[in-house]
């Protein structure tokens, strides 16, 4: 059973910043592709940020400049920095890992984590 634990969520002041990181664990042979997603009230889930094996990296364009995603394989972790916070990154942001295990390669989805942005 694998699975993904975030941490780092909060209520910040705009123009914070805050850090969020997940852990994935379990039966892992390997990672492929990790990222952030956040969904708004009322908004579908959208794309945050991703990076890759090798650490290639794509972001939304509301975040560019101002969030960093990074990732750390010997601890399965990813985390994403987030600098000059906004009202409107006000979101549940969830983790998302591209996994192999023994049995298969599949997605697997974190419980998601508040990020409150007070103006």
């Amino acid at each position: 059973q694998v699975q993904l634990v975030e941490s780092g969520g909060g209520l910040v002041q705009a123009g914070g910043s805050l850090r969020l990181s997940c852990t994935a664990s379990g039966r892992i042979r390997s990672i492929n592709v990790m990222g952030w997603y956040r969904q708004a009230p009322g908004k579908q889930r959208e794309l945050v940020a991703i990076i890759v094996t090798g650490g290639n990296t794509n972001y939304a364009d509301s975040v560019k400049g101002r969030f960093t995603i990074s990732r750390d394989d010997a601890k399965n972790t990813v985390y994403l920095q987030m600098n000059s916070l906004k009202s409107e990154d006000t979101a549940v942001y969830y983790c998302n890992a591209n996994i192999e295990t023994l049995a298969y390669r599949t997605d697997y989805w974190g419980q998601g984590t508040q990020v409150t942005v007070s103006s």
